[in-house]
């Protein structure tokens, strides 16, 4: 419980700091004008079809985010079989072309743009290096979250690990000198020994799945933001579709991520919570802010614009790295060539369905 409410507590307080920055985007005296669009431009109708998205792209990242959640008691869809990783190849596709295919441009775009001052927004490609300081801030976090996390889960056991949880599913820690290791009781009928590695894989798994979460939920806010903001009917309807494709597979990948933690209940909820009223919260935000909020105000351009760079890195890195790599470099993979050109197969089909997406939004 107390991991959880820090967990809920970090994400929140996230949440409390992009709406401190909001403000600092809307524009002043220095509003860029943006070209209008008369015959698409109807506020009335763009606030209905704002409402229709809220609500879709709500039941979609559920959908999502809780399919690999629930289904986890279908024998064929199971973390161990093949059909679940060559699922959450595809899902992992799709993160990363979330990165370099839409949140990667947005931010170039916005940072390049001819509102902003050539000096110094003109003379230095800061979306690249941001992005590039996210990927490299994004590997700190996740090395360092693993050996602190790793440290106060063991104390006192000469570095093993009983993962969070555990307790409940009776596990304890038998001391054998240099040979400690771990049994579960209870559930299970004798005992079963599982070792340091085994530990600290688990550990790695729920350091991944809560720094995917904080990367997608900076850029679900971010997009949802400029949805809600937007009065552009035309831009809207192809942005609705785009992301409930977007939010059902991108949550598949995370619900995965959570899946392999194996976290509480209750933190499974709270962090399936948190992905899928994101995008939905970005969109009520944009909507209160639309009289006051312009896209094209210097302001807007860089906050936005640093704020989807920062997360295209993190995003990146984790399809590339904590994803993709350590699934295709696991001995599962490596043991059948066949599994690994299925699961290539699924990561071009998602990185390519998503990559089409980018066409609408």
């Amino acid at each position: 419980m107390e991991n959880s409410r820090r967990s809920s507590l970090k994400l929140f307080f996230f949440v409390i700091i992009f709406i401190l920055l909001a403000p600092q985007a809307l524009s002043e005296s220095d509003e860029c004008a943006a070209e209008a669009n008369n015959s698409c431009n109807n506020k009335a109708r763009a606030l209905k079809l704002k409402i229709i998205a809220i609500v879709s792209i709500l039941m979609t990242s559920m959908i999502g985010v809780c399919l690999p959640l629930v289904t986890q008691s279908v024998p064929a869809l199971s973390p161990e079989r093949s059909l679940f990783v060559i699922v959450k190849a595809f899902a992992s596709g799709i993160i990363l072309a979330t990165g370099f295919m839409h949140v990667l441009p947005d931010s170039f775009d916005m940072l390049s743009s001819a509102c902003l001052k050539d000096n110094p927004w003109h003379k230095f490609p800061f979306t690249g290096f941001v992005a590039m300081l996210s990927a490299i801030v994004t590997l700190a976090i996740d090395s360092m979250a693993t050996s602190l996390y790793a440290k106060k889960q063991s104390p006192g056991t000469s570095g093993h690990v009983v993962p969070e949880g555990d307790r409940e599913m009776g596990v304890e820690v038998v001391s054998g000198g240099e040979n400690n290791n771990f049994q579960f009781h209870g559930h299970h009928h004798g005992s079963v020994a599982v070792g340091k590695d085994d530990g600290s894989k688990l550990l790695r798994k729920r350091v991944i799945a809560m720094v995917l979460e904080l990367g997608i939920i900076v850029h679900s806010v971010v997009i949802g933001l400029g949805l809600g903001a937007s009065n552009n009917t035309c831009t809207i309807k192809g942005l609705v579709a785009a992301l409930c494709f977007h939010q059902m597979f991108e949550g598949m990948g995370l619900g995965g991520c959570i899946l392999q933690a194996e976290y509480k209940l209750v933190k499974k909820v709270v962090m399936a919570f948190f992905f899928s009223v994101t995008t939905p919260f970005g969109i009520a935000l944009g909507i209160a802010l639309s009289t006051t909020y312009r896209e094209n105000s210097p302001r807007a351009l860089i906050t936005v614009g640093l704020l989807n760079a920062s997360s295209a890195g993190l995003l990146i890195y984790m399809a590339l790295v904590d994803l993709l790599a350590a699934d295709f470099m696991g001995s599962k993979m490596q043991g059948s060539i066949k599994l690994q050109i299925k699961s290539l197969a699924a990561v071009l089909l998602g990185a390519g369905g998503m990559s089409l997406m980018a066409k609408w939004a």
